[in-house]
């Protein structure tokens, strides 16, 4: 397929998103902006959700980690089922008790100003750096399909790229997310069902039905329970699953800014839990997909493995049509996820950094917030240019993991601490302890990789246990 095609199908993708945008974004207030009017309904947060939770990383990553880890990832994918319930069962009431706009005001309340400009600072560089990574993925893809052939430099796709997210989210920013996403969940399970359906008939697998053929096949192999030093032993995936879900999703604005649209605390309990089972389906079928994939590429000679796979198979191998349906899918997973993160960057930068809402009016708080908007844009395209140099390696859902563990530990610490105690803290040193956390759990990981034992994403664990410790030691005694 010529790049002009894949054009017009970016064109027309995304001329429908910003049609949905108009209609859902009459409005450009931020209660609007930033809590979507509380008026969502709860089943469409949750499909629109799915997508976001998924995102073009695990579209595309996730089938193609299947040659190197097989089914290990859904030892973590199990461990996300226990973290959501903890996030219904603790957090949200927390949060709709409370009335928040942004998660990270519980931090002012319950510690201090230092606490909470901490909390907010880390979920800003968390989530800077997991949407860079995500938006570095499909720009790159992008660059792979479309501009390489065009000449056009990288640095242009990434602009294109975020240009066209703003455009869809710059007047009421979550409330028109809410739909968008909703939209772009659906293209993204049609693109699934329509490669796996193909490449199933390709493979001639018919006669021995698709259970079977994945259930015999050597890398379907789930559990791992034999060596306790490598990463993918169980509890390590399974707990990391569970404290995983905990940070980029209880405790992260982004996310958590989308339920706190739902109409009551019970919608949103309803969404969050409909939302994690749904997940552990999904996550199957997609490494059911990267399962199927793998052995296409060695049945077809096809040299092709991680973040190229999916993509280079898609394009050369199945078809004009799968090809129209996998491009659909890739920017529908990847903007879903994307363009929430840019709303609740500048949520968090105008509410927590700035905290519009205590010292301008209405029409003021507005006309800084569009500002924000354009500034955090430009910080992601700065961001992603910077990843294409530093992070190096074929499976990218990997890199974003292991950054996860050091961003969000801190924010594991402070919640839990405020959480599981009642006790007060020195708030003027906490920024030094969230500091100190993450280099420490570096040494610790980088200690115990030297003397052949793995932690993998457990370091988030010991992250957030040492801020835990570190707050200890600064409780005001009377």
């Amino acid at each position: 397929m010529t790049p002009l095609y894949i054009l017009l199908i970016i064109a027309a993708y995304f001329g429908l998103l910003i049609l949905v945008s108009f209609f859902t974004g009459k409005s450009s207030s931020n209660d609007a902006f930033f809590k979507g009017n509380k008026q969502s309904p709860w089943y469409v947060v949750a499909f629109g959700m799915l997508g976001a939770s998924l995102s073009g990383v695990t579209f595309i990553s996730v089938p193609g980690w299947v040659a190197a880890s097989k089914f290990s990832y859904m030892q973590m994918v199990l461990g996300y089922v226990l973290g959501y319930l903890v996030i219904i069962k603790v957090l949200l009431p927390l949060y709709y008790k409370l009335n928040l706009t942004s998660i990270y005001t519980y931090l002012q309340e319950r510690f201090g100003n230092a606490t909470y400009k901490t909390g907010a600072s880390f979920f800003l560089l968390s989530r800077i750096i997991g949407a860079s990574c995500r938006l570095f993925l499909v720009a790159k893809i992008l660059q792979l399909l479309i501009f390489d052939e065009l000449n056009i430099p990288f640095s242009v796709t990434v602009a294109i790229t975020i240009l066209l997210i703003w455009l869809y989210t710059f007047k009421s920013g979550i409330k028109t997310i809410v739909w968008t996403d909703t939209l772009q969940t659906l293209f993204m399970l049609i693109a699934l069902g329509v490669t796996i359906v193909t490449i199933y008939n390709d493979l001639n697998i018919g006669a021995t039905g698709l259970v079977t053929y994945v259930s015999e096949s050597s890398l379907s192999k789930v559990f791992y329970f034999d060596n306790p030093g490598e990463a993918s032993y169980f509890w390590k995936q399974f707990l990391s699953g569970a404290f995983i879900t905990i940070v980029m999703t209880g405790l992260d604005q982004d996310m958590m800014q989308k339920n706190l649209t739902c109409r009551s605390l019970k919608d949103a309990q309803k969404n969050m839990f409909s939302l994690s089972l749904i997940l552990v389906v999904v996550n199957f079928i997609f490494l059911t997909l990267g399962l199927l994939l793998t052995e296409y590429a060695t049945a077809n000679g096809i040299e092709a493995s991680g973040d190229t796979l999916f993509p280079t198979i898609a394009q050369n191998n199945l078809g004009s049509l799968v090809f129209i349906f996998f491009f659909i899918g890739l920017i529908a997973a990847a903007y879903s996820s994307a363009d929430s993160a840019l709303t609740s960057l500048t949520t968090s930068f105008s509410i927590d950094i700035l905290e519009i809402n205590k010292k301008y009016d209405e029409q003021k708080q507005v006309k800084i917030r569009k500002q924000i908007h354009i500034l955090i844009s430009f910080i992601l395209f700065l961001a992603i240019i910077i990843l294409r140099y530093v992070v190096p390696g074929e499976s990218i859902i990997d890199k974003l993991f292991s950054f996860a563990g050091y961003t969000y530990g801190p924010l594991l610490g402070l919640y839990s601490f405020g959480l599981i105690t009642k006790a007060k803290v020195k708030d003027v040193w906490v920024p030094l302890v969230a500091i100190a956390s993450p280099i420490i759990s570096y040494i610790i990981d980088y200690n115990c990789t030297l003397n052949g034992h793995k932690l993998g994403y457990a370091v988030l664990m010991i992250n957030g246990l040492l801020t835990f410790i570190g707050l200890l030691i600064l409780v005001r005694r009377k």
